[in-house]
């Protein structure tokens, strides 16, 4: 895999989006390199690597926290030899305690070539302006 393609950074947001979208775990951080870095604008600072962030969301799913569905479009990928960088409108729907919040948040996701995979190495979560 050596220049990227922008269906091959779709497939793959796909399945980084639909293992998101079905809380399955081990296939949603098998998306993401060991070193990949995450930020997400709920949270008070950035995850370092991916063991940081599992550490965190197993917290969320002990706490009784789920995702529900997620939706993601207004899609743009720009594709530079064996990285590429994602982003997207992201139509996400949580459950906690029995209630569920709605969220419209933008994000990037920066992917590189990993041997035969493609794979994130950076996240970025931003809320959507009100009105946007």
């Amino acid at each position: 895999m050596a220049t990227l393609t922008s269906d091959q950074v779709l497939t793959a947001t796909d399945e980084l989006i639909a293992a998101f979208a079905a809380n399955d775990t081990a296939a949603y951080f098998a998306c993401f390199t060991p070193d990949a870095t995450f930020v997400f604008h709920p949270e008070s600072s950035r995850f370092g690597d991916r063991a940081a962030y599992e550490t965190v969301w197993a917290s969320w799913l002990d706490s009784g926290w789920r995702v529900v569905s997620c939706i993601s479009s207004d899609r743009l990928v720009q594709t530079y030899g064996n990285f590429a960088v994602l982003t997207h409108t992201c139509d996400t729907v949580t459950s906690a305690d029995g209630e569920e919040t709605t969220l419209r948040e933008r994000e990037s996701i920066v992917f590189v070539v990993d041997g035969d995979r493609l794979l994130a190495v950076h996240e970025h979560l931003s809320p959507m302006p009100a009105g946007a």
